[in-house]
Parts: C-alpha cells; sequence; structure tokens
C-alpha cells in the first residue's frame, strides 16, 4: 500500500465520482481506476459499490477512508515538521470557495499567500456553502470561505464582511418605477430566478421570505451568477442578490430595488472543531489576519 494509493482512495471516496476526482488530482480517469483496484487487491475487499449514483462506499472502505485520512494527515506533518526546520512553509491547503463573495476576497488572498509560500500547492474547490461545510466536516477540506447565514455546527467560523440583499429586475419590469424599499409580502407573487440551494446568496433569499412567513415562488434554479442576471435582463423574472452582485459589469441596465429589512448575507472562513491546523493554514490564517481588507 502506497500513500498515492490513500490519496486517490480518499479522493474518489469524497468526489463520489472517478471524473471529479481525477480532475481534482490531474490525473487520467483510467490512472485512477488503476490505482483502486490495486489498493482492492492489496487488501482482498471492496472498498466502493459502483452504481448510476456514483461510487458509494462499502462498509471495507468507510473503515478505510477514517485511517487513510489519518495516514495522510500523519504524512502531512511529517513533511511540515522537516520543512519548519528549513524554515519553510509547505504542504498541500485545500480550500473551498463560493463564487462572487463580494467584499471579501479569497482569491485574491490565495495569490498573495502563493506569492509568498510558493512551496505550498494550493487545491481550490468551488461549490456551494452547504456542499463546502459538509466537505470541511468530512475532512474533505482543511478551511473554505462561505456565504450566506452561516451558523453551523461543527465548524469555527470567522465572519469577514456582510452585505445586504438587494431585488433586481428589468428596467420594463412592474416593480422598475416604484420608490421607497419592498416588503416580501410586496414581492409574494412574482416570479423569480434564484441559485440552487447549496448557495449562500439563495439561504439568505429564503430567511427573508421566511421570516415574513411569505411564499415565493422561485421558477429556475441556477448555479452561475452572471447567467442569473442574464435571465433577468430578458425580463421574464426578479431575483434577490448581495450588493456586490448588483455592481458586476453584467448588472448593468438592471434596476435595483432596496428591501425593508436587512437580509443578513454574510461572508465567513470556516474550518473543523478539534482539527489542529497545519502550518500552511496557519500562514493563511495569519495573512488574513494582517489583511483586513480581503
Amino acid at each position: 500500500m502506497e500513500l498515492r494509493h490513500l490519496e486517490h482512495f480518499t479522493a474518489v471516496a469524497e468526489e463520489g465520482n472517478v471524473t471529479r476526482a481525477a480532475a481534482r488530482l490531474h490525473l487520467a480517469q483510467s490512472g485512477l481506476s488503476a490505482s483502486l483496484r490495486a489498493l482492492e487487491r492489496d487488501l482482498g475487499a471492496e472498498l466502493f459499490t459502483r452504481s448510476a449514483r456514483g461510487m458509494e462506499l462499502t462498509e471495507a472502505g468507510r473503515a478505510l477512508l477514517v485511517e487513510a485520512r489519518r495516514t495522510l494527515a500523519g504524512a502531512a506533518a511529517a513533511r511540515e515538521a522537516v520543512a519548519a526546520v528549513r524554515g519553510a512553509v509547505a504542504g498541500a491547503l485545500r480550500v473551498g470557495a463560493e463564487q462572487c463573495m463580494g467584499a471579501a476576497d479569497p482569491f485574491g488572498l490565495l495569490v498573495a499567500f502563493g506569492a509568498r509560500h510558493p512551496a505550498v500547492r494550493v487545491e481550490v474547490a468551488q461549490a456551494g456553502s452547504v456542499v463546502l461545510l459538509d466537505r470541511l466536516r468530512q475532512g474533505g477540506l482543511d478551511v473554505a470561505f462561505v456565504a450566506g447565514p452561516v451558523d453551523a455546527p461543527g465548524v469555527t467560523l470567522r465572519r469577514l464582511a456582510r452585505e445586504r440583499l438587494v431585488l433586481l429586475c428589468s428596467p420594463d419590469h412592474g416593480l422598475a418605477d416604484g420608490e421607497g424599499p419592498l416588503s416580501p409580502a410586496e414581492l409574494a407573487g412574482e416570479p423569480f430566478v434564484d441559485l440552487r440551494p447549496q448557495w449562500g446568496a439563495r439561504r439568505a433569499a429564503d430567511a427573508v421570505f421566511a421570516r415574513a412567513g411569505v411564499e415565493r415562488s422561485v421558477g429556475m434554479e441556477l448555479d452561475d451568477v452572471h447567467k442569473l442576471l442574464e435571465v433577468v435582463g430578458g425580463g421574464h423574472a426578479v431575483a434577490l442578490a448581495p450588493v456586490s452582485v448588483a455592481r458586476k459589469d453584467h448588472a448593468r441596465g438592471l434596476v435595483v430595488r432596496e428591501l425593508d429589512r436587512d437580509s443578513g448575507w454574510e461572508v465567513a472562513v470556516a474550518r473543523p472543531d478539534g482539527v489542529r491546523p497545519s502550518a500552511a493554514l496557519r500562514a493563511l490564517l495569519d495573512l488574513l489576519d494582517a489583511d483586513g481588507s480581503r
């Protein structure tokens, strides 16, 4: 059994899909599949059941995942100890981030971090905050930049920024010519386009209407902010979005209306409870502390 086999196994277990795991590891799918077969032969057990839904861990696979993560963490700690003797920060840093995080700039932070610590390999996974927090708790990420209502069990949060949500509509929409802030009750009958529920902005928008006891109709769900703005510009739907999204070039020409209540969209950096941060993660958090503007 080799460390690379455990790395490959862990990636597939976390992604639930060989294609995504191969892309994450920068490997050919055939090579990754061969590595899994070699590990199964070595252990004398099937580690996954393969179905139309993807790769699901067997009982043996679930047992191995716990030990594989522990072994990989130990190997990473050993590398860090040697690097520390040489006065360097090295290793890998697995970072999760949503798209379009407004006042927070995780990618600018990571660029600055890479320039300061070139021996650290940074792996970035982009997904909605619900997915990122799950991966964080399961050990698949070291740190994540998440958004929305961010009260999450099992993680330590540091809030970085807070923005309000605003309504976006096309200039020829009936709400475009109004004045004053809008209430959820006034928007109840409007057709909305929104991101899927895993994204922070969607969770914040849902919370606005839930607190007001008002139902709304979301006729289209997307995974891309720019496509959402395009749909709103077509005049067939409205959207709630953080004010930073309303300032994007893609939102040029749209009408922005205020809401009559605080919407509570926040950006935070999250890391798992009870896990000792690696030297690379400590260096990233130190850089974040040193630059409160990011």
